[in-house]
């Protein structure tokens, strides 16, 4: 797994399969904004007529992959369609090695700590443990976050080549998200180049209102960067000052951890 940016076009390749790419563009379609769509509807998403969207959907439920409900003729997805990403979980050796360090530390800051891997200009979460005390923002495993305006984004990109860096950030579309996002792309490098030498990168209230993070990354043996640990703290408990204090030693310590067990050597060698 890379999150490198390609410039070349896969999708021009005598081996590429169309058929696949549409198949995966019509399950992707289904979000938390369209839980359920009609062919029309599934057709308007994905690009295609009511006719190929028809031969999709019938062959995804064959596959028990896309439910028709039979009063409203609606499709929607099926728990099955969870299968491939419980296998990634199931065979990601990072996730496995990390789970014991990252249940360490939620015990030991009482707060969220979340694992993350590179995904193109997102990080995705990967490995979750909530606050011991309510949370407010709801992000299950899958969830992805853009790296140019979160701390585990920066943690990522800080332990990067700065040219490498660089690239990511004008590739990325720089959206604010909050009042509070930065969307300058000198800034946000500045921030990056600064989380490099402490070993920890923030941000606060970027994403999500009310929300503070601190992320650092998880080195493989040549110094690269095969994700990062995060830990998110509510404004109504923290303040960021009191995150660097208190938590930035605890994640730090982590970190090295993870980065330094065997596998994690091994690991880099296997993505490589």
């Amino acid at each position: 797994m890379s999150a490198a940016l390609d410039s070349s076009d896969a999708t021009t390749s005598p081996l590429y399969v169309r058929s696949v790419a549409k198949a995966f563009a019509v399950l992707k379609a289904f979000d938390g904004g369209h839980r359920s769509m009609s062919l029309s509807e599934i057709a308007a998403a994905v690009d295609m007529t009511k006719s190929a969207a028809q031969r999709f959907t019938y062959t995804l439920g064959a596959l028990g992959l896309l439910y028709q409900d039979p009063a409203s003729r609606r499709w929607q997805l099926t728990p099955r369609t969870l299968d491939i990403g419980t296998s990634y979980l199931a065979a990601d050796s990072l996730i496995e090695q990390a789970t014991p360090y990252l249940v360490e530390l939620n015990h030991r800051c009482g707060e969220s700590v979340n694992l993350s891997r590179p995904d193109g200009l997102d990080m995705v979460f990967v490995a979750r443990f909530t606050s011991h005390a309510r949370a407010f923002v709801h992000m299950p495993v899958g969830t992805r976050i853009p790296m140019f305006c979160t701390a585990s984004g920066r943690a990522y990109l800080s332990s990067q080549p700065p040219s490498q860096a660089a690239n990511f950030i004008q590739a990325s579309t720089l959206h604010a998200f909050t009042a509070h996002t930065l969307t300058n792309a000198d800034e946000i490098l500045t921030h990056v180049a600064e989380s490099g030498p402490r070993g920890f990168a923030t941000a606060s209230e970027e994403f999500y209102l009310g929300d503070l993070n601190i992320a650092a990354p998880i080195l493989a043996a040549d110094g690269s960067s095969l994700g990062a640990v995060n830990v998110s703290c509510p404004t109504s408990r923290w303040t960021l000052e009191r995150m660097v204090a208190e938590i930035a030693p605890l994640l730090i310590q982590t970190v090295r951890r993870i980065s330094g067990g065997p596998s994690a050597r091994q690991r880099e060698q296997i993505s490589r």
